[in-house]
């Protein structure tokens, strides 16, 4: 009886664990492909910490993927690299779970998965959960190295296509026809003199489908072409369209007769030709859009400027400042301190996942109803209740929103907090003590089935310090991928806290450019420091 429970609830999550396939098999690397994969993990057994490693080979070093804690080396080298997959649940302070995962490309993936936030322990049902999850994660990859061999493939036929093509790029001039009949009837006409053919035949179709065909000569019919006894074919696919070209009967002096492998090559080298005119024609049209978008994303990125703070507004007795770099035209970062009565300011930092327009969209949201939500004076926990709501109501299944707001009141130093599945924000006290505000709930849009936010409340006092980041900070990597790190963030913070606000700010973001070394930066990157003076 109990298996069948067990069965019945893992086809219910059947379609999950298709969506969570076709989210792995969508990134567009191994790094994005883990990161999802700890998403699909952290969303189905809500657990506070998870960190990943991957090495090359079973004799190099682990490394982080992605981490929410820092864990030493010595216990990294504790860490078994077999060729068989492990599955461990230890029962320490540090994590529930210990994963080995051996992938086809002879790379291996550990994943260490802390503990549950309501602290109970994996049940039977999690622990088929996962290995189905594991299941899916080591297909996905599967894919997803065939495709990259593929792509090689196709690249290196290409290239032998286009030396062959080369041959003949002195007869056939092809690229020069700006209307698709023009082209279609010069090329049956060349290709017909070139091969001897008596007749010359393309078709275009569209999901099986004739759309239009061209003859030559034009009087023939085509039917006479497909009847012949003699033929040889070449097409190609484009856009939803498939070009089949066919020439019929080759004349000699005796009469006619088949083809020849030089006439294939020839036919093959004309189509080729003429696909290349075909795509240059939809990239030119291509190109205009691109324009078009270019200045829609102008736009969009002017609007999201005069969403973010130009300036921070002045609080008595404090020193704040903030900075936002995104790592596109526009992002997902959002920051902001808003003040509600004279004592009073809401400070947030928000994260969508995700960059772009789409994510662009979800912070002109979150904005609009902070702005509107924080007038009632409501709780943290039911705000962040109704944002949980109009968020997931308004973002696709793979968007979602890490979130933290603190509301301080300047005359006490009281803190109202709450963490929305944010990266830790941290409080360092003036005689050096430091405190970390984790998350007590899920992301903004990632579920909605009543998951509770959990609020706390904390006090900043003279010389104390509140920094708030995105993952952009911890996460910049130079060129051999190695991330700028916490470890390295907090002691920066640690360290250079005493600063001006503003010029803390500046330093911290001097200090992750001169680790990524002018590597393009892959993530957006904000940061705001709290001071009281």
């Amino acid at each position: 009886m109990e298996n069948n429970n067990l069965v019945e609830r893992l086809s219910l999550q059947s379609e999950s664990f298709q969506e969570g396939f076709e989210t792995l098999s969508s990134a567009r690397s191994f790094e994005e492909m883990v990161k999802n994969f700890l998403h699909l993990i952290r969303g189905n057994f809500l657990v506070s910490e998870i960190c990943a490693f991957g090495k090359k080979h079973s004799e190099a070093d682990w490394k982080p993927i992605s981490s929410d804690k820092i864990i030493s080396r010595e216990y990294l080298s504790s860490i078994n690299a077999t060729q068989q997959l492990i599955i461990s649940y230890p029962d320490n302070a540090e994590h529930t779970v210990c994963i080995v995962l051996p992938l086809c490309d002879k790379s291996l993936l550990a994943v260490l998965i802390g503990h549950k936030m309501n602290q109970s322990r994996f049940t039977e049902f999690d622990k088929i959960t996962l290995q189905v999850l594991i299941q899916v994660f080591d297909s996905a990859h599967r894919a997803f190295i065939n495709q990259k061999k593929e792509k090689a493939l196709i690249f290196d036929l290409n290239e032998k296509i286009a030396q062959m093509s080369n041959l003949i790029d002195t007869i056939i001039d092809i690229s020069r026809f700006d209307k698709r009949e023009i082209l279609f009837e010069s090329s049956l006409e060349r290709i017909t003199s070139l091969t001897c053919a008596s007749a010359a035949l393309v078709q275009i179709t569209a999901n099986g489908n004739l759309v239009k065909q061209f003859t030559f000569p034009v009087n023939i019919s085509p039917d006479e072409i497909l009847n012949a006894s003699y033929k040889i074919e070449s097409e190609f696919s484009f856009n939803d369209f498939n070009y089949k070209f066919i020439l019929a009967e080759k004349e000699s002096r005796t009469g006619t007769g088949n083809f020849n492998e030089l006439d294939q090559l020839l036919l093959n080298a004309v189509t080729k030709q003429i696909r290349t005119a075909i795509e240059s024609e939809y990239l030119s049209n291509q190109a205009v859009e691109k324009e078009k978008l270019e200045q829609e994303l102008l736009v969009a990125a002017t609007i999201q400027q005069r969403i973010l703070p130009a300036r921070l507004p002045q609080i008595n007795g404090y020193e704040i400042a903030g900075i936002n770099i995104p790592s596109k035209e526009v992002g997902g970062d959002y920051f902001n301190c808003i003040e509600l009565s004279s004592n009073k300011y809401a400070i947030i930092i928000a994260d969508v996942a995700g960059k772009g327009i789409s994510a662009a969209l979800l912070v002109n949201t979150l904005d609009a109803a902070l702005y509107s939500y924080l007038q009632f004076d409501i709780p943290l926990n039911e705000m962040a209740e109704r944002l949980n709501k109009l968020i997931y109501k308004s973002s696709p299944s793979d968007k979602y929103i890490t979130f933290f707001i603190a509301i301080l009141d300047s005359a006490t130093g009281v803190l109202d907090i709450l963490n929305a599945g944010h990266n830790p924000i941290f409080l360092l006290r003036a005689d050096g003590t430091m405190e970390k505000f984790d998350a007590g709930g899920v992301g903004l849009g990632m579920f909605d089935f009543g998951i509770p936010f959990a609020g706390q409340t904390s006090s900043i006092h003279k010389g104390d310090s509140l920094f708030f980041y995105t993952d952009g900070i911890p996460e910049a990597m130079n060129k051999s991928e190695e991330e700028y790190s916490e470890e390295r963030m907090i002691n920066f913070f640690q360290n250079n806290y005493q600063l001006q606000s503003e010029t803390f700010i500046n330093e911290l973001v001097g200090d992750v450019k001169s680790h990524t070394d002018n590597h393009p930066q892959s993530d957006d990157i904000t940061v705001m420091i709290l001071k009281k003076l």
